[in-house]
């Protein structure tokens, strides 16, 4: 029986960083604020940006929200985000997706600025990421990789089985674990036998969105298991791509709720402490660290 990787003590780890970070800046006299754009009203996006304003306060950050009916026009959208993107006042920008089915959520995002990028969703902050250029990395890559050091597992030397290559997660995360000296399996729909590659994996990382598609007898005892999925369920809850039963036979998995996504949300607002630094480097002409 292996153990639950828990995120709470690693996020509050980072939160109590971005609360210090914020207090300095409002003592110099500047006001940390994000920004974020809802477009529909979807139920779980409505939630999760309400429940990021309650974090924004905590951590003395300021927080707008600006709400767009279902019918609004990509114009639309994209001009609140020019607009932020204009303000010095704001310096981190979030767009909640799913977007309504008429938008294009790439170019929506390709309107901010990607110094307040905080997602890290624009064309100039994925380029870094597969670059290993300085920039906004997206937070729940950060947040896989994160989970695994505060654990003590290190991907550095590990075969990595990565299910999972999406624009949101597993792309960039790809290349983040190379940084990290992992040797990845990337897996995907047309993987032939994506229960082979799971059983040889030292550490396997899920992120394809399909709840419980990985099952105890699919790991290898030893391994360590994270869950970047998030499914809804019939009764409203949340459920990841990994199976609870995973518990018995891997050494280690995080869990759905309680695991990434918790870190992914203190990271968001690290990103937002990271997105000023690199502002007020722009200002004076200073290169990006």
């Amino acid at each position: 029986m292996g153990i639950w990787m828990h995120a709470k003590e690693a996020a509050d780890r980072v939160r109590e960083e971005v609360a210090a970070e914020a207090a300095a800046l409002r003592a110099e006299g500047i006001v940390p604020k994000v920004a974020v754009l809802l477009v529909g009203g979807d139920p779980a996006s409505a939630y999760y940006a309400e429940s990021k304003r309650k974090i924004a306060a905590r951590l003395g950050v300021e927080y707008e929200l600006r709400a767009l009916p279902r019918t609004a026009t990509e114009e639309q959208a994209i001009a609140v985000v020019a607009a932020w993107s204009r303000d010095p006042a704001v310096h981190g920008i979030m767009v909640e997706l799913p977007l309504p089915s008429h938008l294009s959520a790439s170019k929506v995002s390709a309107a901010i600025d990607p110094l307040k990028d905080v997602d890290g969703v624009t064309p100039a902050n994925k380029l870094a990421v597969v670059a290993g250029e300085p920039g906004l990395y997206p937070a729940t890559p950060q947040s896989c990789i994160r989970l695994l050091h505060a654990y003590g597992h290190s991907p550095e030397g590990k075969h990595v089985a990565l299910v999972g290559r999406g624009q949101t997660v597993g792309l960039p995360l790809f290349h983040m674990l190379q940084r990290e000296q992992a040797t990845v399996t990337v897996c995907h729909s047309r993987t032939a036998d994506l229960r082979r590659h799971v059983a040889a994996a030292d550490i396997v990382i899920a992120a394809v969105g399909r709840a419980g598609l990985l099952t105890k007898d699919m790991f290898r005892s030893g391994s360590v298991v994270v869950d970047a999925g998030i499914n809804e369920t019939p009764d409203g809850g949340i459920a990841g791509d990994v199976a609870p039963d995973a518990i018995e036979t891997a050494a280690a998995v995080s869990p759905v709720p309680g695991g990434v996504g918790t870190l992914t949300t203190a990271l968001l607002f690290a990103n937002a402490m990271k997105a000023i630094r690199l502002q007020r480097q722009a200002a004076k002409g200073e290169k990006r660290e």
